[in-house]
């Protein structure tokens, strides 16, 4: 993610070309500064919270909300290591910080952008599975923490080369002009020093490959997919359930709007810097092209790509009622009246139909068919004002799993 510096007007004498500290004037330096300070901002409380709230609350640990913890202190890294490396490299020319930050900041950079992208993976698995294919096991919190630690240990592996590859270089030719004086410094930049450019090429497209084009392609097909399941799910027929229908149409047609918003909020955040990496390496720019594309173009790309990690909280944390409830929970709110009055009424719904003494004419029979609406394998979903049959428990089953899914 780490970009070459060069100046807008270099002076060139005895094959040394001199070129100024700042890459800016000051008010284009204010607008990325002030630019990057907001995201970085929303990325350390956004994902900070969701922190919180998961770690706080017991009751919060689940498979959904661990994959969601992980992605929060996958983003929370990139805030913490890429953000203000970055921005520091796109205003001033050369790299200030030394060898040693060159290749931590460069590693974890690589490794939490990378894990940030298996987390978003993840998520829609778990949502693919739930959804799509109701009936198989569901994930557990073990197979979900072993499924965390092989993200790192990918995420890891894949950029080992690049680790390998980061070193300061000194370049011989070119001389930095300090502000409000004449004298100069030796130009430093931190980057991946490949024996050749063939080699460069191979390891850009594998990154390519796995962190951005494989990961969008699995999270459009899963949620396509969703999607669609969502939508030609036929609900079962309930007396006086016009507003019961509208409801949950109204429920998926926001699971399927969210899930739009993050395969294209994925899409359009990395496309730019992705692209510009591909052109710096498969394309022949001439040197003017190069240096706007390093001046003003890279860092527009980063910003989007790090709007992302500052987004996800927002999508993945607080569009989720049990995250709002958490919040409330940890910081010790009152849960509305109308949420509380409508708990104790649902649990005496359930209390009265467990013990209720007549059954309606429509679930009456001889032997244990009469009782499939209530009790045993035939399971009850209670919906407005009646108890749905067993025979339609499959239907119940994907309900529930709507339910979770609108809320995620």
């Amino acid at each position: 993610l780490l970009t070459t510096a060069s100046c807008e007007s270099p002076l060139t004498h005895l094959n040394i070309t001199y070129v100024d500290f700042y890459l800016h004037k000051p008010s284009v330096a204010a607008v990325f500064t002030v630019s990057y300070l907001l995201i970085f901002l929303v990325c350390m409380l956004g994902n900070g919270v969701v922190c919180f709230i998961v770690l706080r609350s017991k009751n919060m640990c689940t498979v959904t909300n661990l994959f969601i913890l992980n992605l929060a202190i996958s983003d929370l890294l990139v805030g913490i290591f890429c953000m203000p490396t970055t921005l520091v490299d796109n205003i001033i020319t050369g790299w200030p910080f030394g060898s040693v930050v060159c290749k931590i900041s460069g590693m974890v950079q690589g490794i939490s952008v990378s894990a940030s992208v298996f987390t978003l993976v993840a998520i829609a698995v778990d949502r693919f599975r739930c959804i799509v294919y109701p009936f198989k096991q569901k994930l557990t919190i073990a197979t979900s923490k072993l499924i965390i630690v092989i993200i790192w240990v990918l995420a890891a592996s894949i950029m080992c080369p690049s680790g390998v590859m980061l070193q300061v270089t000194k370049e011989q030719r070119v001389r930095i002009v300090l502000s409000g004086s004449n004298d100069t410094r030796p130009f430093y930049w931190c980057r991946e020093n490949w024996p050749n450019q063939e080699m460069r090429k191979i390891y850009t497209t594998v990154l390519f490959a796995n962190i951005y084009l494989g990961p969008l392609s699995l999270i459009v097909i899963m949620y396509a997919r969703i999607g669609y399941t969502l939508f030609k799910t036929t609900l079962p027929l309930m007396r006086g359930s016009g507003t019961g229908r509208h409801t949950i149409s109204r429920k998926k047609t926001r699971v399927i709007m969210m899930l739009l918003v993050v395969a294209l909020l994925f899409i359009l955040s990395w496309l730019p810097l992705w692209t510009l990496m591909m052109l710096s390496d498969y394309a022949s720019l001439t040197e003017h092209q190069y240096r706007v594309i390093n001046i003003y173009v890279y860092p527009f790309a980063h910003w989007l790509a790090f709007f992302n990690s500052s987004v996800n909280p927002i999508i993945y944390g607080f569009f989720n009622e049990n995250f709002r409830r958490g919040f409330q929970a940890a910081f010790k709110f009152q849960l509305c009246t109308a949420d509380a009055e409508r708990q104790r009424t649902y649990s005496h719904r359930i209390r009265g139909h467990a013990v209720l003494p007549a059954q309606p004419a429509a679930l009456r029979g001889s032997g244990s068919g009469g009782r499939s609406g209530l009790v045993g394998n035939g399971k009850c979903s209670c919906k407005g004002e009646r108890c749905l049959t067993g025979e339609i428990k499959d239907q119940d089953l994907i309900m529930e799993d709507l339910e979770k899914v609108s809320q995620i």
